[in-house]
């Protein structure tokens, strides 16, 4: 006969398990709020290289047209949709209604990053063979941007977003953490900033670029200018309901929006390899 007698206790605030559940990169990136319709028209216009001129020879000052290109983010209906009876929700541990929301919200925000991550990585313009992280391979992807006459001084519109992988080559590197270049040095504590801004570039570090955790991963240095993102705000929905016929409770997030590539010479690829920093 059994002399013990143990009881469980189960925590009712549940712990949320690791996953991306916010949306960084719309702030990065040219966003437009779409009133009515399934596309929006970003106009990308410049004076198409033109060179300033003397008048002719017959007195009269060349004249010459600008050079527009529209181009167009089509809208996509995204959902998420989670439902549980009220049987599991009475008979399950936590807030069951709540995990349903907080979870529908995550998968929306990582399908927010995720449309504008696919049009980044449409970008053509890359700097080369893989490596891995550092202050020469950021400069060498400035480089090229500044040669595509994208206005790098800009430091308020320029944007990089590595990988986890990239981030802890930055670490090592004693530019990124010395206060002798940098505002906030990483490794000296104190609160942890979204944004890290260093060499004239504000760092977003996210866990879904493309290739992540492997030799081929995809980082990105760009311009606001170079990315277009649309939205209809108005129907963004995030709704919790209960079904009293089928007696179920439901949590959905709604979302009309769509991203494209405005200016190819605005993005520039880093082939980063991320493929050291593995678990073992």
């Amino acid at each position: 006969m059994a002399d013990t007698a143990f009881q469980k206790q189960y925590r009712q605030e549940y712990i949320a398990g690791f996953e991306s559940g916010e949306s960084p990169l719309r702030m990065s990136v040219t966003t437009e709020f779409v009133r009515k319709g399934n596309t929006a028209e970003f106009l990308v216009a410049d004076s198409g290289g033109a060179e300033a001129s003397t008048r002719g020879v017959n007195g009269l000052i060349p004249a010459r047209a600008d050079n527009l290109s529209q181009k167009t983010a089509t809208l996509v209906e995204w959902h998420d949709l989670v439902r549980k009876t009220s049987f599991n929700v009475f008979a399950s541990q936590g807030d069951q209604k709540r995990i349903m929301q907080d979870t529908t919200l995550k998968v929306m925000n990582r399908k927010i990053d995720a449309d504008i991550i696919t049009e980044l990585a449409t970008g053509t313009n890359d700097t080369g063979a893989a490596a891995t992280g550092s202050l020469t391979l950021v400069t060498k992807a400035i480089g090229i941007l500044g040669l595509a006459k994208v206005p790098v001084q800009e430091i308020d519109n320029m944007w990089g977003l590595i990988s986890p992988a990239m981030y802890t080559y930055f670490m090592r590197d004693t530019t990124f953490t010395s206060r002798d270049y940098v505002d906030m040095a990483p490794l000296a504590g104190g609160p942890l900033k979204r944004v890290l801004r260093w060499a004239g570039v504000n760092w977003l570090v996210h866990p879904d670029v493309p290739g992540v955790g492997t030799n081929a991963e995809k980082c990105f240095v760009y311009h606001r200018s170079a990315i277009g993102h649309a939205c209809d705000k108005d129907t963004l929905a995030s709704v919790v309901g209960y079904d009293e016929e089928q007696d179920y409770s439901y949590a959905r997030t709604t979302c009309f929006m769509g991203s494209e590539l405005l200016q190819n010479g605005g993005v520039c690829v880093i082939n980063h390899d991320g493929s050291a920093i593995v678990a073992s």
